[in-house]
């Protein structure tokens, strides 16, 4: 089984730009939490939104590899790969799309493709891995 979707739009990293916030506890202690910044959540918002229209397949318990290709708008803040592709496969998995990321056992052909002004995205192609038994 192969799933090919499109995601149009700036990618972006979970991890850049994170806010920390104080949170309390029900007994009262204080502690400090990362969360993700503003153009992050409104990213994975957009994405899931486009993801809503996706009628394909799913894999559920499924080992999985993930081929993601991202092309950006500019060069400017040129983010890290493995902070996109965990951004992917966070969205796809609050998507549905699969049940768990863990699934995931190679991210063979994931690279930054370049810059396209006009039509930035992610396009990500999902295959079954093939068992070793």
């Amino acid at each position: 089984m192969q799933i090919e979707i499109t995601i149009p739009g700036r990618p972006i990293t979970k991890k850049n730009s994170q806010v920390v916030v104080k949170t309390r506890t029900r007994e009262g202690k204080v502690y400090h939490r990362p969360i993700p910044s503003q153009a992050y959540q409104a990213y994975e918002e957009e994405c899931l939104w486009r993801l809503k229209t996706y009628r394909g397949p799913s894999l559920k318990e499924t080992p999985c590899n993930l081929q993601a290709v991202y092309w950006m708008p500019d060069r400017r803040s040129w983010p890290d790969l493995l902070g996109l592709l965990q951004s992917t496969a966070d969205i796809l998995e609050e998507a549905k799309i699969i049940d768990n990321d863990k699934h995931f056992v190679s991210f063979d052909g994931s690279h930054i493709a370049g810059v396209d002004k006009h039509n930035p995205r992610v396009e990500i192609t999902i295959t079954e891995a093939e068992s070793d038994g």
